[in-house]
Order: structure tokens, then C-alpha cells, then sequence
């Protein structure tokens, strides 16, 4: 790999960095729901992406990746549903509790 494509996407990285902490301190409270609920759906497409690299067959590695990547991606979904759960509870009026 070449020491200008490594600074190159060091560089970049660097700035998608700054610019999602900067975006994402900058979000009120009210917009946390349909953000979560976007990244949820995110992370939906990741899953599917991930069955399919420990589905394929093209060697041991992949396919061990592949299972690491379902079990990370499953996790963040899960936990992101949950979490979504537990802040749409906190709109909810007095009395009514399902």
C-alpha cells in the first residue's frame, strides 16, 4: 500500500470522525427516536451483508469473520430495538402501560 493512500484515508477517517461527533452533539433530544430507528434499519442492511460473507464459501477465514460479523451485527441491532423500545416508553401518556 502505497504511504499517500494511507494518509489519504487516515485523513478521511480522521474527518468522518470530527463531523459525526459534531452532528451528532448538535441532534435535540426529540430527534434521538427517528435516528435510532434509521440506524436500526442501518444496521439491518449490515446483518444481511454479514449472513452473506459467512454464507459464502471462500475460505476458513471468511467464513469465521463472517460469524463474528453476525454476532456484532445482531447484537447492534437487538440492543439498538431495545433501546428504541425503552425511550418510545418514556412518551408515553400516565396510565397506559401494554
Amino acid at each position: 500500500m502505497d504511504t499517500s493512500t494511507l494518509l489519504t484515508g487516515l485523513y478521511v477517517f480522521i474527518l468522518a470522525g470530527f463531523i459525526g461527533y459534531m452532528v451528532i452533539t448538535q441532534i435535540p433530544a426529540l430527534l434521538h427516536t427517528p435516528l435510532m430507528s434509521a440506524t436500526n434499519a442501518i444496521s439491518g442492511i449490515s446483518l444481511v451483508g454479514s449472513l452473506v460473507a459467512a454464507g459464502a464459501d471462500y475460505n476458513p477465514v471468511s467464513t469465521i469473520l463472517g460469524v463474528v460479523a453476525v454476532t456484532c451485527a445482531t447484537i447492534n441491532v437487538v440492543g439498538g430495538f431495545l433501546i428504541t423500545d425503552r425511550m418510545l416508553k418514556m412518551f408515553r401518556i400516565g396510565g397506559k402501560k401494554k
